[in-house]
Order: C-alpha cells, then structure tokens, then sequence
C-alpha cells in the first residue's frame, strides 16, 4: 500500500513535466508536420493539403538547399574532425602532468563560456577579408611577420568559404573536447600502463594499442555532440559572415524563408529534415549506449 502511494505520488510530482513536454514539444513537432505538408505561403494560414511536394522541391529542384547541405557536411566533417585532433591532443599535453595544469585547462574551456554570437563577432574581425590600407586582424599579423602567403579572402574564398567559418568553432569547443578526453585518461588505471611497459611497449605504442581503443565511448560521445552542433549552426555564421548564399545552411534557409519570405510550409519542411538529420546522429548513439549499460 505504501509503495502503491509513493508510485502515486511521484506520477504527480512529474506530471506537469510530462503534459509540458508532450505539448511544447511534441505537439509543436507534430505542427510542425502538418504545416510542412500544406501550402502555407503568406501571412494568412493556409492549411491546402499538398503532401510531400515541399520536401520534393526542396530534395530535387532547390539549388540553394542543395548548397546548404554541401555546406553543412564541409563545416561538418572540418569542425568535427579538426576538434577532436585537438582536444586529444591538449588531453595527452595535460595528461603528461605538468605545472600549472589548472591554468591551463581553464584557458583552454574559456572559450566553451562565450556564445557563438560573442565568438563570430571576434572572429569577424580576426577574419576581416579586406587587404590593402583596410587590412586588419590575422591578415595584418601575417603582414607584418612578412608571411604575405597566408593573407587570403578567409569565409569570402570562393568554394571554401565556409571551411573557415569551422575555425571559431574549433576554437570554441575543442576545449570541451579536451576535457572529455582527460576525464577518460585520468580514468585509465595506472596498472595497464605500467604492465605495458613491463612488457616493452613505448609511449606510442601504449597510447595506440591500449588508450586510444578505451577511448572510443569518448570518441563516440564526442563526435555526436559537435556533429549536433554543427547541424544546427546559425549564430556563428551570421555573426562571423552575415547572410551570404556562398555560406549558407539549412538553419540559416529555414529562418530566411520563413520570418522574410513568410513561406511557412517550406520552412517547416527544412525543420523537420533537420530534425531528422539529428535523429540519425542521436538515435544509433543512444541504442549503442543503453545497449552498454545493459551488457554492464
């Protein structure tokens, strides 16, 4: 009898949770749907059923869409890529022990602190494209130094633009990352490496054949949190760039289209694509989580 009360009363207590979620959550998602499924264009709702015709157009004949995602999967692979290189590399630098080891980690996860709209705002000046009497930023440094063959265009390169846009947002969250990986070397028992070098193995060796493979849970973890950042970037590239179609992504679209163009259906139908995007980043990784923890 008790614990049939305690059951009763816990169901109360997150009652609230559950009916706020499954409404602002849940039933926006699910409006979302049906608006994306309309033909919604104007200020006035327009609820004329077309089916999957905004998510064709958007798949097969937008050409602005299909820059987003090319976009989208450069600032992906780079940003993802590049802040796990070094995250792992300031992990093993901490790991080694050296003095002023709390400076440093606190320096490095400074930046994880600043919004991206702060960081694309600095950055925006650090990556001022402008030569000449305009120059400004790291193209100055480099001209000073008298290495004129790193002054380039920056986010205005043609093509490559938005690879360096994956710069600030390295800067901001490698730090993050290498705080991830020094949890989980400072969690690696001493024993393993000791019994290792019993055995004759070098650092190297060590770190390849027996930390990296521990590492992986980390890796993965990592890789799913900066691959969602990634795809719903928007901040960073209009404060860094502005609006630029060269630099364009499914958020920035989806925002552009909707509040300027006030073509809603469409809007909603990039929405619900980028929620699908993050659903098959997210969902494998939380199967292969729960899955861990049951074989525990």
């Amino acid at each position: 009898m008790r614990k049939d009360k305690d059951k009763i009363i816990a169901v109360l207590m997150i009652l609230p949770s559950i009916i706020a979620i499954l409404i602002f959550v849940y039933g926006f998602i699910g409006w979302s749907v049906r608006v994306s499924l309309s033909n919604w264009q104007g200020l006035l709702p327009n609820y004329e059923w077309v089916g999957f015709e905004n998510y064709i157009n958007l798949l097969t004949t937008d050409m602005r869409f299909k820059i987003d995602i090319r976009n989208t999967v450069l600032f992906t692979v780079l940003f993802v890529v590049v802040a796990l290189l070094v995250g792992l590399i300031l992990a093993i630098l901490l790991d080694q022990g050296i003095k002023g080891e709390a400076f440093f980690r606190n320096l490095y996860l400074f930046p994880m602190a600043i919004s991206f709209i702060v960081a694309g705002v600095v950055w925006r000046w650090l990556m001022n494209p402008a030569q000449g009497e305009r120059i400004s930023g790291l193209n100055l440094l480099f001209d000073s130094l008298g290495l004129d063959f790193l002054v380039n265009k920056w986010y205005t390169t043609p093509n490559w633009g938005i690879a360096f846009i994956a710069i600030p947002a390295v800067w901001q969250m490698s730090g993050y990352v290498m705080a991830l990986y020094l949890s989980g070397l400072r969690s690696i028992p001493v024993q393993l490496r000791e019994a290792a070098m019993v055995d004759g193995a070098n650092e190297v060796e060590i770190y390849r054949y027996i930390i990296m493979p521990l590492m992986r849970p980390i890796t993965l973890s990592a890789m799913i949190i900066l691959g969602h950042i990634s795809l719903k970037v928007f901040d960073l590239i209009i404060a860094t760039a502005g609006k630029q179609i060269a630099l364009d992504v499914p958020s920035i679209y989806m925002w552009q289209t909707t509040f300027d163009g006030y073509f809603f259906s469409r809007g909603a139908a990039i929405g619900i694509l980028l929620l699908l995007s993050v659903t098959v980043l997210v969902v494998p990784y939380l199967r292969y989580s729960l899955k861990s923890e049951a074989q525990i």
